[in-house]
This record gives structure tokens, C-alpha cells and sequence, in this order.
């Protein structure tokens, strides 16, 4: 052996194949290894993608914050709804015909009254249902959101003029 090494135990070939083992450890620089990671392409590619999922959340939470405006105001006029339609001619007799007004700012009303018969029924003369119509509406004139209410209400039958 050149470097004077002399390895006990072993023959002569197991000898030089350990020290040629050793000398190739230290000597020789070993080729460096394929680092692992990711390419820019694929680092740009996965950001895209992040891209677009994102604007896709954004899309969906968007549009779950208007429906949820939406039934905000369906809710509000309902409760407007039930409270006129609850009062009405509470004090006053039926009167066929149609009134309107405002609740507030955003909301307004239209209300028809119109006699309802039962169909193939006789009329009476000691009581009438009356059909209530509410339209209740809010949101730009141009482009209104209108939500209907119906109930029957039992009044007295119109006298007509003229009659004894």
C-alpha cells in the first residue's frame, strides 16, 4: 500500500479494497445530488390556481351576502305585511275597493278588497267574505321587488244603494 496503512485481519485483496473505499471517501468529490424542490413554473402554475379558487370564493361569498339581503327584506316586509293585514278594519267596516300607502321610506302597500264567494255556494245576507289583497313593495320604482299577502276576513254584505 502506498499510504503505509496496513489493515489486521485481512487478506491482501480485502485490504486494498478498503483503503481504495477510504481513499475514494476523501479524495474524490462526489457528484452533487438533485437538490428537491419545486420549478418556478410549477410555483407559478400553483399560485394561478390559488388565483382562481379564490375569485371563485370571493363569487360565492358575494352572492350568499345578496341572498341573504334579499331574505333580509322579505322577512321585513312580511312582518309589515302581517301587522296591516291584522289591523285592518279592525275599527272600521269592509269596504271593497283598493287603498295604498307607505310604511316607511323603503316600504310601501297596496291593498284591494273585493267580495269572495265560494264557488256553486248561495250568498248570504248576514255575512260576506271579503278577499285582501296586499302588495307590498320596496326597492327602486324602475325595478320594484314586490312580495303578495292574501287572507279572507268576514265582514258584512254592501248594501245597495237604493235598496229598502
Amino acid at each position: 500500500m502506498s499510504d503505509g496503512t496496513r489493515y489486521w485481519g485481512c487478506g491482501i485483496r480485502e485490504s486494498r479494497r478498503l483503503a481504495g473505499a477510504r481513499l475514494a471517501e476523501s479524495r474524490i468529490p462526489h457528484p452533487p445530488s438533485r437538490q428537491q424542490g419545486f420549478s418556478l413554473l410549477e410555483v407559478i402554475a400553483a399560485m394561478l390556481l390559488l388565483a382562481i379558487a379564490f375569485a371563485a370564493l370571493m363569487k360565492v361569498a358575494g352572492g350568499a351576502i345578496a341572498l341573504s339581503r334579499n331574505a333580509a327584506a322579505h322577512d321585513e316586509a312580511a312582518l309589515w305585511a302581517r301587522s296591516l293585514l291584522d289591523s285592518a278594519f279592525v275599527t272600521e267596516p269592509l269596504v271593497p275597493g283598493q287603498r295604498s300607502g307607505r310604511f316607511d321610506e323603503r316600504y310601501r302597500w297596496t291593498l284591494d278588497v273585493t267580495p269572495w264567494q265560494v264557488p256553486g255556494a248561495q250568498p248570504s245576507t248576514s255575512a260576506q267574505l271579503y278577499r285582501l289583497d296586499l302588495a307590498v313593495q320596496w326597492g327602486s320604482t324602475a325595478h320594484p321587488q314586490v312580495a303578495h299577502f292574501d287572507t279572507l276576513r268576514l265582514g258584512r254584505p254592501q248594501v245597495a244603494v237604493g235598496a229598502p
